[in-house]
């Protein structure tokens, strides 16, 4: 039988088991090449952490006049919309990548084998690229209000009322369609994970899809549904397109207009180390929360989890669930690009060519950099695991 284990990553397996595996462990990291993987991952984590420590340290020596300046004017506003924009995004991605996860595992219904793959498309897309498509599509000169426009007889902005696409709810709405497949993607890993007897039994004790989800799978699944929500996170915090092309302040705007606008880099520095620390406190918060455990399955057998077979009004609501945020977050912004790229003239001299090679050599590099230094961290991570290591 399939169990779940909720432990610490530090027990130990039973003495003889370690008495028996130690000299082949020990005969592999002490091998040829043994050292070079730990070292390899130790340089690649000081390249990493070099800009995080000299912005952390442009801390220790703050500009008094500057950072009263910028108190008396713009923090404020920086650090709230900074913290709304994260709510928002969270709450978004949260909600739309948990709930089409959960649909598409353990639910039956048209179209869901298509939409698995379908939901990852959003991430494709940047989201200053949505953006600015929106922003074409709902602005006032924009198809949706000229048409809202001839149908209602309005003849100025006044006549009618329309919400505003560019604004603080508008970038929400927006990272929320191009970042919720961080959470989906993680998620539907946990949930096919699970094991099919923890659900079985919940179904036996009466619960429906709604209350195995909600009491079970749900909790099983925290470690890699708060993973994916920080990315996504990270992301939100990093982003200056979207943000700058919305005019809303966040730090990092301010951070951008600090350096070039005032020409204070020290205090650009310090507006950054304050927008890490806060990184920094979320994540040992919620790894304090966490604890230490980790859910795993002591049985190496699987068979695929049995799902539950909607109809009626059940099925078409998942179906538009899964289908929305496809058609928001990439089938909309892809038809109004290609439609603008089909009626505009493209001029010959515009080296459009040239930045197609150049993105795609950039993407291509950072791309096969990713993946080596990804498996040189977990090859070492592998022959010397530990708490250094984690």
């Amino acid at each position: 039988m399939a169990t779940i284990y909720a432990g610490k990553p530090e027990d130990e397996p039973p003495a003889a088991g370690r008495a028996a595996v130690a000299p082949v462990l020990q005969a592999r990291r002490g091998g040829r090449g043994g050292l070079a993987w730990p070292l390899a991952a130790m340089l690649l984590a000081a390249l990493v952490a070099v800009p995080v420590v000299v912005v952390l340290s442009a801390g220790l020596t703050p500009d008094l006049a500057v950072w009263s300046h910028l108190i008396d004017t713009v923090l404020g506003r920086y650090l709230v919309n900074t913290l709304w924009l994260a709510l928002g995004v969270g709450a978004g991605t949260l909600t739309l990548g948990v709930g089409t996860a959960w649909l598409v595992t353990m639910c039956r219904f048209p179209g869901r084998r298509s939409f698995e793959w379908a939901l990852l498309l959003p991430m494709a897309v940047p989201a200053y690229v949505i953006a600015y498509t929106y922003s074409g599509l709902f602005d006032y000169s924009g198809p949706v209000q000229e048409t809202l426009r001839l149908l209602i007889g309005a003849t100025s902005r006044r006549d009618y009322w329309f919400p505003q696409i560019r604004s603080l709810g508008g970038a929400i709405v927006v990272m929320t369609l191009v970042l919720y497949p961080y959470v989906y993607l993680l998620a539907r890993a946990a949930f096919l994970e699970q094991s099919m007897c923890v659900l079985e039994i919940g179904r036996t004790l009466g619960n429906g899809p709604w209350s195995c989800f909600r009491r079970i799978a749900l909790p099983l699944a925290r470690p890699a549904i708060v993973t994916g929500v920080s990315l996504a996170l990270m992301e939100v915090l990093a982003d200056f397109g979207t943000v700058d092309y919305f005019a809303v302040d966040t730090f990092t705007t301010g951070i951008y207009r600090t350096w070039f606008g005032l020409g204070e880099r020290a205090a650009a520095a310090q507006l950054a180390a304050v927008l890490l620390s806060v990184v920094l406190i979320l994540v040992l918060l919620e790894r304090a929360s966490r604890g230490e455990r980790r859910f795993h399955h002591t049985s190496r057998r699987y068979r695929p989890l049995p799902g539950w077979q909607l109809r009626g009004l059940r099925k078409a609501g998942a179906v538009a669930a899964c289908a929305l945020p496809i058609l928001c977050g990439f089938l909309i912004p892809a038809a109004a690009l290609g439609w603008w790229a089909l009626t505009s003239r493209l001029d010959s001299g515009s080296g459009f060519p040239r930045l197609v090679v150049t993105s795609l050599l950039l993407a291509a590099a950072a791309a096969v950099m990713a993946v080596a230094a990804a498996l040189i961290v977990a090859y070492a991570r592998r022959l010397a695991p530990g708490r250094a290591s984690a």
